[in-house]
C-alpha cells in the first residue's frame, strides 16, 4: 500500500485509494476515488466514458464517476484514468481487471454480508494481519472463479472500521500529531485520522482489487465511531461534557459521508442530494460537511437531522437499509430506534408488493438469543424507572458495560418492526405477500440463523440471519454466553423471571434453525424466482506445507433452505 500523502509540490495527481466500485444498476453504475490532489478522473468501460472533477475537503480530494448506458446484463472490464493518464490497473498488477457487471434481472440474486472487519494488526502481513480475513479468502475464491459465478452485491452491515481500537501503524500516525496520553488517547480523534483509517482499512491490495470489482453497500454501527455510540440519552450526556467528542463525531460523519454513504446512491439519487451539491461547487468542503455532520449527530436529542437508510432493488428482490445507530431518537424522554418520519420511510417501502423477497438490513439484530432479549427489555424497563432511581442508574452502568443496546433495548421499536413484517408476510401491506423476509445483521461477532413463529401463520418465511465478523475475535467466556442464550432450559428460566420487570409479553416467538457459529464469517443468500438460499461460510487457516498455504481459505459452516421451493446454490 502506497501513502502518497503529506506532499505539498505533487506535480500531478495520483490513485491513492480505490477505485471502490458501489451502486451498481442494469445500465448503470457509480465508482468512487480519492486522489493525492485535484485533477479530472475518467472511467473507461468499453464504449461508456464518463468522468467527473474531484471535489474537495480538509485538503483531501474525492470524486464518484457514475456511468450510465451500460448494457443490461454485461460484464466489462474497466479502467481508471488520472488527468488522462492511466491509473487503474495498477502498473504490473497481479490481478485480473476490474469489472462491471450490470445486473441481470431474469437471473438468480446473490448477496453475500458480513460486518465488523479491522485493520490488518501486522504493517508487513500484506492482507491477512494475525487473524484469517474472511474478506480475503472470498477474494482468492474470486479469483479462481468465472466472473459470472460472483455475487452481485457485497453488503456491510456496520463497523467496517474501528475508530476505537487502532492498529500499531495507526497509533504510530496518531502519536505523530498529538499527545496520545490525552482523551482521545490512541483512538481515532478527527476527521484527517479518519482518512488515514480508511486507507489502512481499505488499502490492502487483494481487498482494494475486491472492492474495485464487487459492487458494495454500507451502514455504519457504533465501532465506526465509538462504542455503544448512540446507547442511551445518558452517555450522550457523558460525551458531551468531554472537550474531544465534538471533533470525534464530526470527523467520523464528516468521513462516512464521503467514504461509504455517498456510494449507497443511485446515481439518481446522488444528482438529488443537496449536500453532495454543495459540496461540490466549493472549492474545498470542510465547512459545509462540519455543519452537516453537526445537524446529523443532533437528531438523538430530538432535532431534524438526516436519513442514512437507503432502499435498493435487484429485480425482484427489495433490499432495505436500515440506519439503527445515528437515526436513534433518545432524547425528550423518548427512546427510539428510528424517528417516526424514518420509520414511516421503512413502511412506505414495503407498500407496493412488487417483490418476491425483502431484505432488510440493520447492524443491530432484530431477533437475539431468546434470553438475551428478555434481558435487554428488562434491562431498558430497569433503566427508564421501572424498579426506581438507584436500580435504574445500575441498570445503565450494566446496559454500557455489556451492550444492551440492540432492537431487544428498543421494545416500542421492535414491536413496531415486528408487526410491519406481520401486514407484509400476510399480504395485506398493499401487495401479495413475498416468499421471504430476511433480516439481515452483524454486531454480535457469532452467525446464526432464527424464524419467527408468529401467532398467525404468515404466507411469507420471516428470518433474522446475523453474521458476524468478518475480521475479528470473540472472547471464549461470550462464546459459553452465546450458547448459553439459545438454550431452551436457560429461556424458560429467564421467562419466569419477565413479570418481575413489568415488560409486556412479546407478540412473536422464534426457534434457530442454524448456530449459532464462531470465527470469520461471511454469509451468502441466493433468490432464484420464489426460492431462497443461505450458505454461511468461515475463513480457515490453511494447511501448513500445502502449495498456496499462504492463502486463506472457505469452509461451509451450515447451508439452509430458506423456503418451500429449492433453489440451485
Amino acid at each position: 500500500m502506497h501513502d502518497f500523502r503529506g506532499g505539498t509540490n505533487l506535480r500531478m495527481a495520483e490513485l491513492l485509494l480505490g477505485p471502490v466500485l458501489r451502486h451498481v444498476g442494469e445500465r448503470d453504475a457509480t465508482i468512487w476515488v480519492e486522489t493525492t490532489a485535484s485533477c479530472e478522473v475518467e472511467v473507461r468501460a468499453g464504449s461508456v466514458v464518463a468522468a467527473a472533477q474531484t471535489f474537495g475537503v480538509a485538503g483531501h480530494h474525492y470524486a464518484i464517476v457514475v456511468l450510465t448506458g451500460l448494457e443490461p446484463a454485461s460484464s466489462t472490464p474497466y479502467e481508471v484514468r488520472i488527468d488522462g493518464a492511466i491509473a487503474w490497473p495498477l502498473l504490473g498488477s497481479e490481478f485480473p481487471p476490474s469489472r462491471i457487471r450490470t445486473i441481470d434481472t431474469t437471473r438468480r440474486i446473490r448477496l453475500i454480508f458480513g460486518s465488523c472487519r479491522e485493520a490488518p494488526r501486522r504493517s508487513t502481513a500484506g492482507d491477512t494481519g494475525d487473524r484469517v480475513d474472511v474478506l480475503v479468502a472470498f477474494a482468492t475464491r474470486m479469483l479462481g472463479q468465472p466472473h459470472a459465478e460472483w455475487p452481485e452485491l457485497l453488503l456491510f452491515v456496520g463497523d467496517q472500521v474501528y475508530a476505537d481500537d487502532t492498529t500499531p501503524a495507526m497509533r504510530k500516525f496518531i502519536r505523530s500529531r498529538r499527545d496520545i496520553r490525552r482523551p482521545p488517547k490512541a483512538e481515532v480523534a478527527d476527521f484527517e485520522e479518519y482518512t488515514r483509517l480508511y486507507l489502512e482499512t481499505w488499502g490492502a491490495p487483494k481487498i482494494r482489487w475486491l472492492l474495485s470489482t464487487l459492487p458494495s453497500s454500507m451502514i455504519f454501527d457504533d465501532h465506526d465511531v465509538h462504542d455503544d455510540w448512540n446507547t442511551s440519552h445518558a452517555w450522550r450526556l457523558d460525551m458531551q461534557k468531554t472537550d474531544w467528542w465534538e471533533e470525534r463525531i464530526i470527523g467520523a460523519l464528516m468521513s462516512y459521508w464521503i467514504y461509504q454513504h455517498l456510494g449507497n446512491l443511485s446515481p439518481a439519487g446522488l444528482e438529488s442530494n443537496e449536500t453532495y451539491r454543495a459540496v461540490r461547487e466549493m472549492p474545498d468542503a470542510e465547512g459545509i460537511l462540519r455543519a452537516f455532520a453537526q445537524a446529523a449527530d443532533r437528531e438523538a436529542d430530538g432535532a431534524k437531522g438526516t436519513m442514512w437508510s437507503f432502499r435498493r432493488d435487484f429485480g425482484q428482490v427489495r433490499l432495505l437499509v436500515i440506519d439503527s445507530r445515528c437515526g436513534r431518537i433518545l432524547g425528550d424522554r423518548r427512546r427510539s430506534m428510528l424517528s417516526d418520519k424514518e420509520f414511516e420511510w421503512v413502511e412506505r417501502q414495503t407498500e407496493d408488493g412488487s417483490f418476491e423477497h425483502l431484505v432488510v438490513a440493520t447492524s443491530m439484530p432484530w431477533l437475539l438469543p431468546r434470553a438475551l432479549h428478555d434481558i435487554e427489555s428488562w434491562n431498558e424497563a430497569l433503566c427508564a424507572g421501572s424498579r426506581g432511581r438507584i436500580m435504574g442508574r445500575m441498570a445503565e452502568w450494566v446496559r454500557r458495560a455489556v451492550d444492551l443496546e440492540h432492537w431487544a433495548a428498543f421494545r416500542e421499536s421492535f414491536d413496531r418492526l415486528t408487526a410491519l413484517f406481520e401486514r407484509v408476510g400476510s399480504g395485506v401491506a398493499g401487495g401479495p405477500a413475498p416468499a421471504t423476509i430476511c433480516v439481515l445483521s452483524g454486531d454480535v461477532h457469532h452467525t446464526y440463523v432464527a424464524e419467527a413463529d408468529y401467532p398467525r401463520p404468515l404466507q411469507a418465511r420471516v428470518y433474522q440471519i446475523t453474521c458476524s465478523p468478518i475480521e475479528n475475535t470473540i472472547p471464549f467466556v461470550m462464546r459459553l454466553v452465546f450458547r448459553a442464550g439459545w438454550s431452551r432450559r436457560v429461556e424458560r428460566v429467564i421467562r419466569l423471571l419477565d413479570r418481575l420487570t413489568r415488560v409486556p409479553p412479546l407478540p412473536i416467538r422464534w426457534h434457530h434453525p442454524s448456530g449459532p457459529h464462531f470465527g470469520n464469517m461471511l454469509s451468502q443468500l441466493t433468490f432464484d424466482g420464489r426460492s431462497a438460499r443461505v450458505r454461511m461460510e468461515r475463513s480457515t487457516t490453511p494447511e501448513s506445507g500445502r502449495e498456496g498455504a499462504q492463502d486463506a481459505t472457505l469452509e461451509v459452516a451450515d447451508e439452509l433452505l430458506l423456503t418451500d421451493v429449492a433453489v440451485s446454490p
